[in-house]
């Protein structure tokens, strides 16, 4: 399975944010890396080089890699609906972000993890494809064996986010994806038109 496995950080304070969630090392540094990082007499950037960067921004935060993410904006382009908005909406509905927002795990790549190793039921079934689309309806729970694993339980302990568009039963360990999040529901700093006008040239 493709995915991304090098130093976040370092991604984190190239977008100048936390983009994998809450980190340290960027708090500290949270400027540019390389060598001329601080550097504030930086040039300025093309309109290419910022719709670029918001992409590549979306792709690291939700842990996609270019083809798959093509795939994503060319289904959101089909869809009805505001191209951009959709892209989120898709993006958001994948299993693996769910069990991220669900608080099942503390991150979105070991929210993947979780998936992948057979942990994440959906409607009861066993379910291993991180990218899997949830419709509106759809029980995400922790598989019955897994359901003592420390990782799991310290991750739902030290979970304090509420979103709409899910809810989480503690005691069943399972949630419901309600309906696909609209977009002042996502709480990512993206601007999405600026990938779509990119794919769009």
């Amino acid at each position: 399975m493709a995915r991304y496995t090098g130093p976040k950080t370092k991604i984190a304070r190239k977008f100048g944010e936390a983009i994998f969630g809450d980190d340290k090392s960027f708090e500290k540094r949270n400027y540019p890396p390389g060598q001329h990082g601080n550097n504030r007499r930086r040039g300025k950037k093309s309109e290419y080089a910022i719709q670029l960067m918001e992409k590549q921004k979306a792709k690291y935060t939700y842990g996609i890699l270019e083809k798959q993410f093509r795939n994503i904006f060319a289904k959101a382009n089909r869809s009805k609906g505001v191209t951009g908005e959709v892209l989120l909406q898709l993006c958001e509905s994948r299993l693996d972000n769910v069990v991220y927002r669900m608080g099942i795990s503390p991150s979105r790549s070991g929210a993947r993890q979780l998936v992948s190793h057979r942990h994440i039921t959906v409607n009861g079934e066993l379910v291993n494809i991180p990218s899997y689309t949830l419709k509106p309806g759809d029980v995400v729970g922790v598989r019955e064996k897994s359901k003592s694993l420390k990782a799991i339980d310290d991750a739902l302990s030290a979970n304090s986010s509420v979103y709409e568009w899910i809810t989480w039963n503690s005691e069943k360990m399972e949630g419901n994806f309600v309906a696909v999040p609209e977009r002042m529901q996502i709480p990512e700093n993206i601007k999405e038109q600026l990938i779509v006008e990119l794919y769009s040239k």
